[in-house]
């Protein structure tokens, strides 16, 4: 036995469930977690109960809960979440404060007997959690950043990729946050974003179980390749976005913009980025929505090309799958 497994068997656990959007991983944390209540009284085993810790890189954002598809708040009054609602929006917040704050959260959770839940669909947050990455400590270049504001991902891209070859090849290109925060970093250190990057030793024996979306019927066991996602499940991100336009996202973004304008970082995100030429008089609603779906549907497809990399990840399709790999690892 490798001296990895004799540590992680000593190690407090950590259940990860994660997936692309709307693939329904909330869902499934919140029913395995009533679910296991019942299933620890009958088997003795020694947690009192679950608790869930966020791993959603824009839900950490108060006042922007229909555009990042908050769980409900009566769902969140049944099982504790953490890590939603903890930063204004025009705060700074990036994976490094992140790391900080769910691994106090995952451990308050342990020290009281209970079981966390790491939930969510940003696979860098929930890296930096699981490898116990050390990130560059960097503040923020308040002027840099106003520069770099004022430029495309394109742009952005390619000045990081001169800057970090290597990294250019694992990052999301289409993140402008992480473009940004990346370059900031290579500027300041002189050095590579992507090498500043260090993993230590493990925190937690950790099960993740990554929630698959409906697939094609060729495959029906894999994550989708090149994004080969069903009619399903493209359908049901459409109705997703149809639903926040009925919860009043229209509301919601002009509120934002009246508060905090157009220029914060998490307003050039999927949900609000694409209402500015709306309010300016320059699309329709209807080309809004569609940009909305079409954006939310390529953004599921990095989310697939970025935990396709990590071969740790149990898929299931459904909550029978979950649950058999949880009270296995539980009693183990």
């Amino acid at each position: 036995m490798s001296n990895f497994k004799l540590i992680s068997q000593k190690l407090p656990k950590l259940i990860v469930i994660l997936g692309p959007t709307a693939s329904g991983k909330t869902e499934l944390a919140i029913k395995l977690a009533k679910k296991l209540a019942p299933y620890r009284a009958r088997s003795g085993a020694g947690f009192n109960g679950v608790e869930i810790v966020s791993a959603d890189s824009r839900q950490v954002y108060k006042e922007m809960d229909i555009g990042t598809a908050k769980p409900l708040e009566k769902e969140r009054k049944k099982i504790s979440h953490h890590l939603i609602d903890v930063v204004n929006p025009n705060e700074d917040f990036n994976v490094a404060i992140y790391k900080k704050m769910a691994v106090e959260a995952i451990k308050d959770i342990q020290k009281r007997k209970k079981i966390p839940f790491l939930v969510g669909g940003t696979g860098l947050y929930i890296q930096s959690v699981v490898d116990n990455i050390d990130f560059p400590k960097v503040p923020p270049q308040k002027k840099l950043r106003g520069e770099l504001e004022k430029k495309t991902e394109k742009e952005l891209f390619k000045i990081y990729k001169k800057l970090d070859p290597k990294g250019a090849k694992l990052i999301d290109r289409k993140n402008k946050r992480r473009l940004i925060r990346a370059i900031e970093v290579c500027r300041v250190t002189k050095e590579s974003f992507w090498k500043k990057r260090r993993k230590g030793n493990p925190l937690f024996d950790v099960l993740q179980i990554g929630l698959l979306p409906t697939l094609r019927p060729s495959h029906p066991t894999l994550p989708p390749k090149n994004g080969n996602f069903s009619p399903e499940y493209i359908e049901k991100i459409k109705k997703r976005v149809d639903k926040m336009f009925k919860q009043g996202l229209e509301k919601e973004v002009k509120n934002l913009v009246k508060k905090y304008g157009w220029n914060l970082p998490v307003m050039q995100t999927i949900g609000y980025q694409e209402w500015k030429k709306y309010f300016e008089g320059k699309v329709s609603k209807k080309v809004v929505k569609e940009k909305i779906k079409l954006h939310t549907i390529q953004f599921a497809k990095r989310q697939m090309t970025w935990f396709k990399r990590n071969k740790r990840i149990h898929w299931v399709k459904n909550y029978k799958g979950a649950e058999k790999l949880v009270r296995e690892f539980i009693q183990n």
